[in-house]
């Protein structure tokens, strides 16, 4: 008998405000990091991206009409707190509550994050982002009062967007940070400030709401380069420092005991305060979500002891011969995909919600005829094949499968080109053109995956 989907399950998008908004000056709204980073763009710039600000309502239709019953979106903190931290923006609050009431008038479940790298650009040049504790506690104030405003009607909530980014060489600037070079106990810093902020809004959801809140990490499934036990050694401690660390505090509340280990040896300075272990605590997570679109190598010839473990991919990576990869090269593994469910489930025990999948294309439209994008269907029919195995064999408890960016956006180094879409987005008029992928996506999100 053939196995079928659970009711219930979610299908749907995932997005960020940077990334599809605009309306950067418009109704009330603060400047953010991404406001006025515009130089060099190839894609519509930062200020301008699809135009969510003005025509969102196009595209629920559109997702309403690809079957998808949830979306992910993020509420930027500059649009409703201009400064960071004064008065809240009134305009900006009701441009949300508005959104959330569009989707749930389409049957499409909102899902809200909370920050997705758009530090407002005056806590940025005032404190360096979340290197500073006054960054963390203004945050906190956010969230809370976009909890206290949308929890009764939206019930799933993340915090960070892959947050183990901010704990990762070459990224600190995600983290709203504009300081040039980091010690490593400015990456340990954000990333203790960045926990707390996570488990403090956990916490505050839980007292106030039914709502279910989750960790995400930024996923890439990592195989050693060879059959050297160093490069099994070394992808065992990175596992540990970016990816396991994190889901210590999500599941038990408490960093990893190899972590703690590190930063005393390593006299690391990390801004723990008394009573932070108790905010930890408190901050259990309801699942684990991620974001997954590949897998690497790591062949730790190049690595000492010196290395940060949370650091060793950056100097370590290969790609994978065996495997075939897009321009980007970025492979396509959807075995990596299932390993990666399974583990964080079986080692974890909450259930787990990949919401970010995709694979990036370069493709134009010829103003006449459907894109064929065949490379991207077959890339979500085996990465949602990957997802089932993992349910019906593996017994692991998956909530939902969420794409990235079905309609096209700016990627997040801000270029068109890399498209993950189903609905083509024209730069020049963002007139959207729905691609092959979209007719496939319809059928599969509407058949609750039974239908390929």
């Amino acid at each position: 008998m053939k196995n079928k989907m659970p009711k219930g399950f979610f299908w749907g998008n995932s997005t960020s405000s940077m990334q599809t908004e605009g309306g950067w000056n418009e109704g009330g709204k603060g400047q953010s990091v991404y406001d006025v980073d515009t130089a060099g763009r190839t894609a519509k710039n930062w200020q301008i991206t699809i135009d969510n600000f003005h025509g969102y309502r196009h595209d629920f239709d559109l997702m309403k009409e690809m079957n998808m019953n949830m979306y992910r979106f993020q509420i930027s903190w500059s649009r409703v707190v201009p400064d960071g931290d004064g008065d809240f923006n009134e305009q900006g609050i009701a441009f949300y509550s508005e959104m959330i009431d569009e989707l749930l008038s389409r049957g499409i479940e909102p899902m809200i994050c909370l920050y997705h790298f758009d530090m407002p650009l005056v806590l940025a040049e005032k404190y360096n982002g979340f290197l500073s504790r006054a960054v963390e506690e203004a945050f906190v104030r956010f969230g809370k009062e976009m909890m206290r405003r949308f929890s009764s009607r939206v019930k799933y909530w993340i915090v960070f967007n892959e947050h183990n980014l901010y704990f990762a060489e070459g990224f600190e600037h995600y983290s709203g940070v504009l300081k040039k070079e980091l010690t490593v106990n400015d990456c340990y810093t954000v990333f203790h400030h960045t926990m707390l902020a996570h488990c403090e809004l956990a916490d505050f959801l839980h007292e106030i709401s039914d709502a279910k809140i989750g960790g995400m990490l930024a996923t890439t499934e990592v195989y050693p380069a060879s059959t050297s036990p160093k490069d099994s050694l070394y992808l065992r401690k990175f596992d540990e420092f970016y990816n396991r660390n994190l889901c210590d505090v999500y599941a038990f509340g408490h960093y990893s005991d190899e972590v703690l280990t590190f930063i005393r040896n390593h006299k690391i300075e990390m801004d723990f305060q008394k009573g932070d272990e108790l905010i930890l605590e408190r901050g259990i997570s309801d699942f684990i979500s991620f974001s997954y679109y590949r897998s690497v190598l790591l062949d730790a010839t190049t690595l000492t002891d010196e290395d940060v473990p949370n650091f060793y991919l950056s100097k370590a990576m290969k790609l994978n011969p065996l495997l075939s990869h897009n321009q980007w090269g970025w492979s396509i593994d959807p075995e990596g995909f299932r390993r990666i469910l399974n583990r964080i489930y079986h080692e974890f025990g909450l259930p787990v919600f990949p919401i970010e999948n995709g694979i990036g294309q370069d493709e134009s439209w010829d103003g006449e005829h459907e894109i064929e994008d065949d490379v991207r269907i077959n890339y979500h029919k085996e990465h949602i094949e990957a997802m089932k195995n993992a349910m019906f064999l593996d017994g692991v408890d998956i909530i939902g499968y969420l794409g990235w960016g079905l309609i096209d956006i700016p990627a997040s180094g801000g270029n068109i080109d890399k498209r993950y879409g189903a609905v083509y987005v024209e730069p020049e008029t963002l007139k959207r053109v729905p691609k092959k992928s979209f007719h496939w996506f319809k059928k599969v999100f509407g058949s609750n995956g039974d239908e390929f």
